[in-house]
């Protein structure tokens, strides 16, 4: 199936093979879980409990099943914006799994040298697919939209907030549209420096290539998101001088 943009920010209404299912029952479970572990901080940053879901073990299988439900499961079935959201919350709800099941622990990267993302799978409609593959090979492949890195959460304290909510196909666009300009706004994502430059999230250094294939692309991409305030000092120097990620667990404190 072709998956095509209209514009930056909406998605192109190509509808897959079979009918559409309801995305709401599909991710119920996810949505729960969500809601009752991620802990929104009064710093913007959104931390999850992997301890407290670790020691329940209800919840835990609820976690287990929600992956598992997509084994036998036709994503293509789905409309396009609901594959993407099914995508995306397949891959945050991996990742909290594999979390889990490792708590605890200091950050996701620990016992490798660059990270587990090509060794967490999970199975899709018959197939054995990775946290690598649902990023890089499907949502950044076939959606070419550069909000996949504000729908994925890697369980690093840098990266873009795991949403209270999963996603869903019918609220994708605004809800992408908030996820970025959560993370535009925030330290993480932009800093000004002493001397007026721009130090970013490296996030916009590895997947430069998405948000236009230069420093310049970047810079357009911040002011897309940017509240006023901060897209005036953005505008002012242009200059990115700086990135800086941390990689610490998005625990609880």
């Amino acid at each position: 199936m072709l998956r095509t943009l209209l514009t930056a920010g909406a998605f192109a209404m190509t509808l897959a093979t079979g009918a559409a299912a309801d995305d709401s029952q599909l991710h119920a479970d996810w949505d729960d879980l969500l809601g009752t572990y991620v802990v929104p901080g009064a710093d913007g940053v959104n931390r999850i409990d992997y301890g407290a879901l670790k020691d329940n073990a209800e919840d835990s299988a609820k976690l287990d099943a929600y992956l598992e439900s997509f084994a036998a499961f036709d994503v293509e079935s789905l409309e396009d914006n609901e594959q993407f959201a099914a995508y995306a919350n397949i891959y945050n709800a991996l990742t909290v799994q594999y979390i889990v099941s490792r708590y605890p622990t200091r950050s996701i990267r620990a016992g490798y040298i660059v990270g587990p993302w090509k060794r967490v799978f999970t199975t899709i409609n018959g197939e054995d697919v990775s946290l690598d593959q649902i990023e890089h090979e499907i949502l950044r492949v076939d959606w070419d939209d550069p909000r996949v890195h504000y729908a994925v959460n890697c369980a690093a304290y840098s990266c873009p907030n795991l949403q209270t909510d999963a996603w869903f196909g019918a609220s994708l666009d605004e809800d992408l549209n908030a996820a970025a300009r959560a993370y535009v706004n925030d330290p993480r994502g932009v800093t000004i420096r002493r001397n007026g430059t721009l130090q970013l999230s490296t996030i916009y250094k590895w997947f430069r290539e998405d948000f236009g294939g230069s420093n310049d692309g970047v810079v357009d991409h911040l002011l897309e998101y940017a509240e006023p305030e901060l897209a005036a000092k953005i505008q002012a120097t242009r200059k990115i001088t700086k990135h800086e990620y941390d990689w610490d667990l998005n625990d609880v404190e």
